[in-house]
């Protein structure tokens, strides 16, 4: 990790270190993940330590490398405080929208700085919208706006169908935050990428609709 910026240097500390203690120690794990009982009996620290817990080392991997790979365009386009403003937010309303979608099932539970570094990388993707992604098992590299509507549709039906153990809604509300922190740190976006503003807004406002319309 040749010249990585200090800030995503001590993210990436922090996660490793809190996620390898909730390895080694259960009851560590239990009292800091995301967990509907729990924040209904008012642990609402759960809202942001569970963005630091990790189910392994590969989720914790993966999740760092992706940090890693789209952390600096964010941090040459705003610096390190509105970067850092966009990975806690992101966190966060990643897991408020998992609250509001599971708030009455009280056995739900889940990890991981995924809504966070999802929030990063939207806010990547609109400051440089052309630059070329993977998406799942396509073997070919696909714009990165065509990324991100493909991705946040994806996003939306698994909420719908309940996909796997994946926090869908978390990573959808990551880059709603990503999405808005963006624009408002660099309104200059409007003018320069009025276009990709516009479609990636696109699944934002089909989410909001399914909501309103009770589908998700």
């Amino acid at each position: 990790m040749e010249n990585i910026h200090l800030v995503t240097l001590a993210i990436i500390v922090v996660n490793v270190l809190i996620s390898i203690k909730g390895f080694k120690d259960f009851s560590f794990f239990e009292k800091y993940k995301f967990n509907i009982a729990g924040i209904k009996k008012g642990e609402q620290i759960r809202m942001i330590s569970s963005g630091f817990l990790h189910a392994d080392f590969s989720h914790l991997i993966f999740n760092m490398l992706t940090l890693y790979f789209f952390a600096d365009v964010v941090l040459y386009e705003l610096g390190p405080i509105k970067f850092l403003l966009i990975y806690i937010a992101s966190l966060l309303i990643g897991n408020l929208l998992s609250y509001y979608f599971h708030k009455d099932e009280y056995q739900y539970s889940a990890i991981g700085a995924s809504g966070a570094v999802t929030g990063v990388l939207y806010s990547a993707i609109l400051f440089y919208p052309e630059m070329s992604l993977y998406m799942f098992f396509i073997p070919i590299p696909i714009p990165a706006w065509v990324f991100g509507i493909m991705y946040l549709l994806y996003s939306i039906y698994g909420m719908k169908k309940q996909l796997g153990n994946i926090g869908h809604d978390a990573h959808f509300g990551g880059a709603i935050a990503g999405y808005v922190l963006s624009i408002v740190f660099a309104p200059y976006l409007l003018n320069a990428h009025l276009w990709i503003v516009l479609l990636l807004a696109i699944p934002l406002i089909l989410l909001f609709v399914l909501i309103k319309l009770k589908k998700i």
